[in-house]
This record gives structure tokens, sequence and C-alpha cells, in this order.
């Protein structure tokens, strides 16, 4: 990819906002030096390692990776047999504990998925013992701890005892005979041994050896003869505690150094791993998402975002190049988001080349160009004297040479600043070029010339950045298929221009050009009516819809509370017709009873009247059960005597005794009783159907009363 169109697609921001999102320098480096990939299966790869690792920070939240340091000169130096210093061992170590880290926050459950990212986490070898026994040995970057070899634990204590004893020494001539030959009654250091701050006329009083002196002279530091031997042996003593310091990190760079291959990896898969969440967290800040790449050099952008433009300001635009056109030709009014429509789809296509995740919505498409050439912005030269026309063909003459049927081509004013006619005729014959090569442009203008050329040729589609003329504000939004107008006229009256100065203007306008401008006019007046028609009648179904959806609730709850209501009824009904069935039972019970054994007449009439009122009230509490419609009704005039009736309400059979009277009254013989009903509770039933010698299953408790059913061997006078 060449570097000019990095730089003027602002590739290097990105870069930037990258590499801050990186928690540790060599991560940092490694986002710095990204470049765009033409190779589709790493793109791809890229692509789902950004992916899997927004996964892993929504799952487990952030990782740091703040302790890797670039540790391959120390590497260098342990493959050549070399002892490295105790901060140097500290920065392995704390490589190591930050490797412990991150394998732990990569370990997954059982139930997780694989992704790309495992492999990264696998090769990560924390080296416990190695990282515990360095900063057992070296608790700080200039402390050796005393338990770091035997040889050292004893030569410090050998040192402290000496210590003791020359301060012993020291104490005893500051308070006795020395006293009032020092300056002040203190033990000092010069040079590693011990001394005493004694006044220059006491020189010769004090024997010993002058280390030092004040500025003034009037003090000398002298070391005792008396001490002379024990300092010296301290010396001795500090030699051989270097030398015991030097064994043990010869030591510990002797281990460090049989890991040098697995150190190696650490760095370089930790190092990856900062810089694959880098990706991650970037795609989060921008609300980004993995684009689909395809094989057939197609764009399609869905609410793209320039990531450069404050996200509460920017306006999505939907960008489409390469399905059926490979070359679009962008037109509007200037500020209307001509050259943000061009950056938006070269800055996205070079991020997703690299890996990186775009701010647009899902399935948004790119393809893979190796090369991407873009010529946006004024060039203006002054140090090689070149023009802004100059400098923009420079540029273009260098693309028409090097650009090939996989590039990506971006022009912003193609053919401005020269003469319009012969701008114009230029630009249409470089487009024109192109699109012979197929090669995926897009180009912005304010030539009338080059939005006929996008109407007239096939392959080639006109767009246009809207303007709002009412309030002089762009909407920037792309409308793909529609030719925009520059709104100079419209814009230049809006700021206060004299309306003789704009009439006389549109008089120098030819007829042809007016007429084409009135075209556009009427193209934009008819899209913003019909989309504003689609938008009413977009809302009015999302408002039916809605009235739909609660009316099918509704249906629904009424439905379960219906069901509700009959199963609670029939239930009901259920228990009070076991009731009933109970109570008749009982009583044709007390009938044969009071049968054989005499009772009276009286007495059966009561318990009669009884089971009359109980089926009575059975037949209220049920009467949505027997209220149903029947197939017919009996007639008075049909009916005679000897008939089988059925008793609806008391869901007995009988056999009629007398015909009705005017009010439709008659007595039925339902076995030993019989009873006063009326017409309009009977129904006949078929003798074929109901035979009277099968007694027949009632509904309340499948009474069997018939004739010869019920009939007593006694007779009572």
């Amino acid at each position: 990819m060449n570097e000019k169109a990095l730089k003027t697609l602002e590739y290097d921001r990105i870069l930037t906002q990258l590499s801050s999102l990186a928690t540790s320098k060599e991560g940092a480096g490694r986002c710095a030096a990204l470049r765009p990939s033409s190779d589709l299966t790493e793109i791809r790869l890229l692509q789902k390692q950004t992916t899997d690792a927004c996964s892993r920070i929504f799952r487990k939240g952030n990782a740091s990776f703040g302790s890797v340091r670039d540790i391959r000169p120390l590497l260098l130096r342990l493959h050549a047999g070399g002892i490295l210093h105790a901060d140097e061992l500290l920065t392995i170590a704390a490589l190591l504990e930050n490797t412990g880290r991150i394998k732990a926050f990569g370990r997954k459950d059982s139930d997780d998925e694989g992704d790309s990212l495992d492999t990264f986490f696998e090769l990560l070898e924390p080296l416990f013992p190695l990282s515990s026994e360095i900063r057992r040995c070296i608790p700080a970057p200039d402390e050796i701890s005393d338990d770091a070899s035997p040889g050292l634990r004893q030569v410090r204590r050998a040192i402290r005892t000496a210590g003791d004893r020359i301060h012993s020494q020291l104490n005893s001539m500051i308070n006795g005979s020395l006293r009032s030959t020092l300056q002040d009654p203190v033990i000092t250091m010069r040079d590693g041994r011990y001394c005493l701050p004694v006044k220059a006329e006491y020189r010769s009083t004090v024997p010993g050896m002058v280390h030092d002196q004040s500025s003034t002279g009037a003090t000398l530091f002298i070391e005792p003869m008396a001490i002379v031997r024990l300092n010296n042996e301290i010396r001795e003593l500090h030699t051989k505690e270097a030398a015991e310091i030097e064994m043990v990190l010869a030591e510990l760079s002797s281990r460090a150094a049989s890991f040098e291959e697995a150190l190696r990896l650490n760095l370089e898969n930790m190092t990856e791993l900062d810089f694959i969440f880098a990706r991650a967290r970037l795609s989060i800040d921008m609300k980004g998402s993995e684009p689909v790449f395809n094989t057939e050099r197609r764009i399609r952008l869905r609410k793209a975002r320039h990531p450069l433009i404050d996200p509460k300001k920017v306006v999505p635009i939907d960008i489409e190049l390469g399905s059926s056109f490979d070359m679009l030709i962008i037109t509007g009014p200037n500020t209307g988001g001509k050259t943000v429509t061009l950056k938006t789809t070269g800055l996205l296509t070079l991020m997703g080349q690299s890996g990186l995740h775009i701010p647009a919505l899902d399935r948004s498409e790119l393809s893979v160009f190796p090369e991407v050439y873009a010529d946006i912005g004024d060039e203006q030269s002054i140090e090689q004297s070149l023009s802004t026309f100059s400098s923009h063909m420079t540029n273009i003459v260098s693309f028409l040479e090097k650009a090939s049927l996989d590039s990506l081509v971006l022009f912003d004013e193609l053919g401005a600043g020269t003469d319009p006619v012969e701008g114009a005729a230029l630009a249409a014959a470089i487009l024109s070029f192109l699109h012979r090569q197929t090669i995926r442009t897009m180009a912005t203008t304010h030539y009338s010339e080059l939005k006929i050329f996008a109407l007239s040729t096939p392959g080639v589609q006109n767009a246009s950045c809207e303007f709002d003329v009412a309030t002089l504000r762009p909407t920037y939004r792309v409308l793909i298929g529609i030719p925009g107008k520059s709104n100079a006229f419209a814009i230049s009256e809006k700021l206060g221009l004299p309306s003789y100065i704009i009439d006389e203007a549109r008089e120098q306008i030819s007829e042809k050009d007016e007429s084409f401008e009135d075209v556009l006019t009427n193209l934009e007046e008819n899209r913003r009516q019909l989309e504003s028609q689609a938008e009413t009648a977009s809302r009015r179904q999302a408002e039916l819809d809605e009235r739909e959806k609660k009316l099918q609730e509704s249906v629904r709850r009424l439905e379960e509370q219906r069901s509700r209501i009959l199963q609670n009824a029939n239930e009901e009904a259920r228990m009070i017709l076991q009731e009933a069935k109970d109570y008749a039972d009982q009583t044709m019970k007390d009938f044969r009873r009071f049968g054989k054994a005499g009772v009276n007449a009286s007495e059966m009439e009561r318990r009669r009247n009884e089971l009359r009122g109980k089926l009575s009230d059975a037949q209220a509490k049920t009467a949505f059960r027997s209220g149903e419609s029947r197939s017919g009704k009996t007639r008075p005039e049909k009916l005679q005597v000897g008939d089988s009736v059925r008793i609806l309400s008391m869901n007995l059979t009988g056999t009629v005794s007398t015909l009705p009277d005017a009010r439709g009254n008659l007595f039925v013989r339902c076995g030993i009783m019989r009873s006063k009903v009326n017409i309009k509770d009977l129904e006949l039933i078929e003798e074929d159907v109901q035979p009277s010698s099968v007694p027949k299953k009632t509904g309340v408790g499948n009474l069997k009363m018939s004739k010869s059913y019920s009939v007593s061997s006694e007779i009572n006078l």
C-alpha cells in the first residue's frame, strides 16, 4: 500500500488511536507498525482475532499487558553467556509474572467454545519457579537478599560484626579522651572508611590517617589508627560480598538462559495479544463491526461513520460500489459531505484490510484492494512551484500509470483548478479511461458534464450529498442514483445577494444548462415527496402492526380467561350433579325401604317433594348447561298417554299419565313417582332408541328408573 494514500486518508491518526489503547510499549510499537494487507486469508484471520478479543472483553473484562518490555537484547547477552544485572533480571521476572496473569485470563471454562486466540494463550509459559527465585533473591532493583546464598549471608554477618566493633571503639573515643578535640561528636564515612571529625588544631593529638577536610579547613576527617585494621577487614568483606552477589546473579542468569526460547516466545505472544486486544478496544470504542470480505471488488457500507469525526456529530451514510456499477460520480454543494464520503470509503477499506473493525452496521461488505489511490484536498506546493491543478494532475498521472484492475481510485474535485470547459472534458476523459478498465472509482465534482456522463454511461452511477436550501445546512446524506445540484443561486439568495444580480447570472447560463438544472430540481422535489410518503406509510404500517399485535394479545387473554371460566364452571357443575345424584340414590333407597316397611303416603310425598326441590336447585345451578339448544320441541297435539318422555330439568325418564291442560301442565310417572311438569320441560323419547326394558344412564348419576325396574311386589292399602 502506497504511503501517500495512507497519509491522505489519515490512516496514521487511526494508528495513533490504536497505539494509545495498547497497555505495553511493545504492543504500542506493534500497533504503530500496522499496515493494510492484500492477502484475503490473512485479513480474515486478523478480523476473526479482533472479534474473538471483543468477545473475551465482554465476558471477562479488559486485560493489561503493562509489564511487557523488550527483553531481546537481554536474551542475546544470555545466549552469549553474559551475566544480567539485578534490574534486568527483575524485568524478566515482571514479564513472567504478567504472563501468568494473562494465561489465567485466557483460561476458558469447560463449556466455552474455542477461538482463534486459544493458541496464543496455550503457548504462554509463566515459568513460576524462575520468576519466584528471582524475586526471592532480588526483592528490589538495588537490593540482593541475604538469603540469596549461604556465602552471602555469612559475609554480611561478618560485615555487621566488624561494623559493631568499629562503632564500639569510636564511641568510646568520642566519649573519652578525644571528646574535646572533635568538631562534632559523630561518626562519619569517607571513602568507605569510618572517620571522626577532628578540629584542625588537634591534628597531632589524634594519630591516624586523614581522608578529607571541610571546605574551610577547620575540620579534618581522620581515621584513628586503632580502627584501621577493622576498616581494612570490612573493605575485604565488602569485596567478598560483591563476589558473592556476582555469583548469585550469574546463577540466576544461567537459569534464565536455560529458558531462552520460552522467554522469547512469551515476549512475542504477549506483544501479539496486546496488539490484538488493542484492536478489540478500538472496535468497542468506535462501536465497530466485523466487515464481510468478498472477492468481487464490491463495497457496500451500511450506516458507515467516519471514525475521526465526533460521534455526536457524524452522520451515518450508505455507500455502494462495484455491484451494478463500478464508478460513482458524487455531486452537490461545497461542505455537503462529498469529501467525507470519499475519505470514509477509503479509510474504512484500509482499516478493514488491517484487521480493524469498521464503524458501520453488521453485514457491511468490503473487498481487497492491493492499492488505494487517493487524490483528495488542496495539495498546492510552493516549494516545487506547482499550482493546485498541477499538483492534482501529478497525482493523477501516477495513478493512471500504476492503477490496475484490483485498485481503488478516489478523486476529489476531479478537473478543478483550471478552465471549467477544459477541466470538465479532461475529467470525463480520465473517468472514461478508468471505466473501460473496470477500475473501481469514486469521484466528486461540480461539473454538469460529468453528471450527464454518469447518466448516459452504463456502469457509471450518479450520487449526491443532500443539502437543505431552507436552512443552508448539509444533511450529509448520500443519495445513490440521484445527481446533485450546486445550489449556488439558492445559497447566494439566502445569504442576501440582490435578486437583480442573481437574475443577471441566470441569463448567463445557457438554456440547455438551465433546463438540466430544472430537471435536477424536479427530481429532488419528487424524491423528497416520495420519501415523505414512504415515511408516512411506514409509520402507519408500524402503527397497524402494533395494533394488530395488541389485538392478538387481547384475543389470547380472552381465550385463556374463557377456558379458565369454562373449566371452573364444569368442575362446579360436576360437583353439583354429583351431589344431586348422591341425594337421589339415597331417596330411592328410602322409597324402597318405605315400600317394604309400610310407611304412609304422606311421608313418601314429603320425601318426593324434597327430591324435586333438590333436583330443581341442581337445575338452577346448571342452567347454562340445560339451556343448550335441542333439536326440537314436544308439541301438545303430538303427545299421547303412555309416551316415553324425558324431564329435562330432572334428567329423568318416565311415561305420560295425562294429557296437558290449557297451561301445558301434565303428570308424568317416573317409577313410583308421579310428577306434575310443564310440556316445555319434556322431550319425546323414541321407543327404538330407548327401550323400556333397558335402563338408561343419565348425566346426573345414571339413575336407572323404569316401570319394570321400580314396581314393588307389595300393595299398600
